[in-house]
């Protein structure tokens, strides 16, 4: 087990807090954090593009001209994906691009993002953080920890700290269940609460 230190809003040490040393030091596969990329961002995917098919396309019926003596290649139909309007061959049709990635990859992914955030001194415990509603306020408190962009995670976030974080353009507040790995290397930083800790470490398969 190792430690890290905890802070409070004011970026002042006020203790610390067990953390076992795999997540502080344990490899960092780029390629497995990539693959949980991608399977996030695909199943975010609406897949609702859609072109429309000879069948679809209003009109036809009628011979848009007469088989012979024009010149032209033959016609049959207006709707043709030969004729300007007609429908679209091969085009796009809704599909779901999610695919599934095993569980235990999902856990180690999100440990190597924590690793990657601690060796590079961009995640921070605080001992708690308090909120009156108010975004300004808040804005301030967080930037004390020399963070430009940051997730905030917090185990059960207070409601005036759900509202105060709305409007944050840098800092999204995240519960720790929704805590993900595109979020986590998408902000420069973390910053957690001493109390999701445990949570944090459960969730990537780590007993604390």
């Amino acid at each position: 087990m190792s430690k890290l230190d905890v802070f409070s809003v004011e970026n002042k040490k006020v203790g610390t807090v067990d953390v076992p040393e795999v997540v502080l030091s344990g490899a960092v596969d780029e390629s497995l954090l990539h693959t949980i990329i991608k399977w996030q961002l695909a199943g975010r995917r609406q897949g609702t593009h859609m072109t429309k098919t000879k069948g679809l396309v209003s009109g036809g019926g009628k011979k848009p001209f007469k088989q012979k003596g024009t010149g032209n290649a033959r016609q049959g139909s207006t709707r043709s994906p030969l004729m300007p309007g007609g429908g679209t061959t091969f085009g796009p049709q809704p599909r779901d691009y999610s695919f599934s990635v095993p569980k235990k990859m999902r856990k180690s992914a999100l440990r190597m993002a924590l690793t990657h955030l601690i060796s590079n001194k961009k995640l921070v415990v605080v001992d708690s953080i308090e909120s009156n509603g108010k975004t300004n306020a808040l804005n301030k408190s967080l930037k004390n920890f020399g963070l430009n962009r940051a997730v905030i995670c917090d185990s059960k976030p207070s409601h005036e700290l759900v509202r105060a974080s709305k409007n944050l353009s840098n800092f999204v507040l995240i519960p720790t269940v929704g805590l993900n790995v595109f979020d986590l290397l998408k902000y420069e930083g973390l910053i957690c609460t001493k109390g999701s800790i445990q949570d944090l470490l459960n969730k990537v398969g780590v007993v604390g």
